[in-house]
């Protein structure tokens, strides 16, 4: 176990300082796209600006094949696009296949001054990002590189599971984690081949009403525990929490849902597999206008944020103002990024002002 004093210092001669707050940036959206793919690679320069992460991605739904190409193809759009403002991430080969090791030696020695975000698969515990962690330090001394490629750990397995509190604080690095909830479903044994989302079996029953009268049933969440222990570990250390996929890419409504449920439990954002579904995560995470200037509207009537006050007949206090402060704070970083949302968060903050 590392000693408290030690744990922001470089784990390499020579590495960046590791950072002590994890920066907040917009990602309500990590749209995936495969390098190997020539029809992919080609949309990158038009979907960048449109999403706040873009990820390259090395494992899952790339062929054993295709693995070395899709690692080349992500050196090459790297270097010759430029992201702006978009976020570029990379999801890794899982620590245990032949591809990780070569993966991370040539990104990082190729293109780490742009990457982000490394996501790792599979992760079991702790000692998977402390590898991962010093892995990176010696490659970005090696580099040269002048910041820290932060890391993310997707929860996939049942140990993984276990261990989230401790893979959430292992390092510095620690940017996020989120939610594979298809590897998770296998290893757990769950009956479903959904790609997350409900399942129309898990469910409650309405009792039985003394006669023959059909009776409702309600589908219930299958990921409820999952995610709500999820941010749970991720708040505890300052990192950022994330629903996976939704794999049923034409059943938008469904995804809004699942998306949704998420928001409201703490996540900040979720994965795209498809571009219809960037505009349901940019949709859903994203506050509402009126949710906004209720927000401001608090906070503007409660001042330094103590005490209690009566607006529409309904009590605020120290509690509520810090729930209208996560909402202002997102939007304020939303707005910084989206021309569209702060016209819209400043109007409707102007009209309920207005009527005071």
């Amino acid at each position: 176990m590392r000693s408290p004093k030690d744990f922001f210092r470089p784990l390499a001669v020579g590495a960046p300082q590791p950072v002590r707050e994890v920066p907040f940036r917009p990602s309500r959206m990590i749209h995936f796209f495969d390098p190997s793919n020539p029809k992919m690679a080609a949309k990158v320069p038009d979907i960048a600006p449109t999403v706040d992460v873009l990820l390259g991605n090395l494992e899952d739904a790339v062929a054993a094949d295709r693995k070395e190409a899709a690692r080349a193809g992500l050196v090459e759009i790297a270097a010759k696009t430029d992201f702006g403002d978009t976020q570029l991430w990379t999801r890794i080969n899982s620590l245990d296949s032949p591809w990780a090791l070569d993966d991370l030696l040539t990104l990082v020695g190729a293109v780490g001054h742009k990457l982000d975000v490394v996501m790792v698969p599979k992760v079991e515990g702790a000692q998977d990002i402390h590898y991962v962690d010093r892995l990176l330090a010696q490659l970005e001394a090696k580099a040269g590189l002048e910041r820290p490629i932060l890391v993310h750990a997707i929860l996939e397995t049942p140990s993984g599971m276990a261990n989230v509190e401790e893979i959430a604080g292992a390092s510095p690095r620690m940017q996020g984690i989120s939610l594979g909830p298809a590897d998770l479903a296998a290893s757990r044994r769950m009956k479903t081949t959904r790609v997350g989302g409900g399942h129309p079996g898990y469910l409650v029953r309405q009792d039985p009403s003394g006669d023959d009268a059909p009776r409702a049933t309600f589908q219930q969440d299958l990921w409820h525990y999952t995610v709500a222990r999820m941010v749970d570990a991720c708040a505890a250390h300052g990192i950022l929490p994330y629903y996976g996929p939704f794999g049923d890419i034409k059943d938008t409504l469904a995804c809004e849902d699942q998306f949704r449920n998420a928001f409201l439990l703490g996540c900040v954002g979720a994965w795209s597999l498809h571009p219809v579904q960037i505009a349901v995560a940019k949709r859903v995470f994203s506050p509402e206008p009126g949710e906004v200037a209720w927000a401001r509207r608090v906070m503007a009537a409660m001042g330094d944020g103590t005490g209690a006050v009566m607006i529409d007949g309904k009590m605020q206090d120290d509690a509520t103002f810090k729930q209208c402060r996560v909402v202002a704070e997102l939007a304020d970083a939303l707005a910084a990024r989206d021309p569209e949302l702060r016209a819209a968060y400043d109007a409707a903050t102007t009209a309920v002002l207005d009527q005071e």
